[in-house]
């Protein structure tokens, strides 16, 4: 037995509600323990938003460029000469810019000859014509805006600012 009278009275302690309990010794009680814990949490909060959009403009110009084109003259020669024996058959040459181009027949007689029947010449000749042309060019300019939760607008000059800061 104990002697002590603490030890036989019953203790006093806290419930959830903040009321006082008693406990007889010999009996059990559960006491909850609380902790206190902090917790950091981010969230995204829109201070503006960047608007980018391009404006096209147009500009009327006139090309100049001078046009060349080659041009062809065929002429056939009628030659109708017989190569003497031995001869040797005249080849493809050039003259005063012109191309000359041998051709030739072989007959049968009671004996063989070489006939030169006609030389083809071709001549080629260079024309140059100026033309003018109107077209239309295309140049694109970007254009950013800055516009503020409020729904103000901010232009920016591009050539001034290099980034959008938030």
């Amino acid at each position: 037995m104990v002697s002590d009278p603490a030890a036989t009275e019953p203790h006093p302690f806290r419930t959830r509600d903040n009321q006082a309990a008693e406990v007889a010794v010999g009996e059990e009680a559960v006491v909850p323990l609380i902790a206190e814990t902090a917790r950091i949490d981010k969230r995204a909060v829109e201070t503006g938003r960047v608007r980018v959009s391009t404006r096209t403009e147009t500009v009327e110009e006139v090309l100049r460029e001078t046009l060349r084109s080659d041009m062809v003259g065929v002429t056939r020669v009628p030659i109708n000469r017989t190569l003497a024996e031995g001869e040797t058959p005249p080849v493809v040459r050039e003259e005063n810019g012109v191309t000359i181009i041998p051709v030739l027949e072989e007959i049968l007689v009671v004996e063989k000859r070489l006939v030169l029947r006609e030389e083809v010449h071709v001549r080629q000749t260079t024309a140059g014509e100026d033309v003018e042309m109107p077209v239309t060019l295309r140049r694109q300019h970007a254009v950013i805006e800055r516009v503020s939760p409020e729904g103000h607008v901010t232009a920016l000059n591009l050539a001034e600012t290099s980034e959008i800061e938030p």
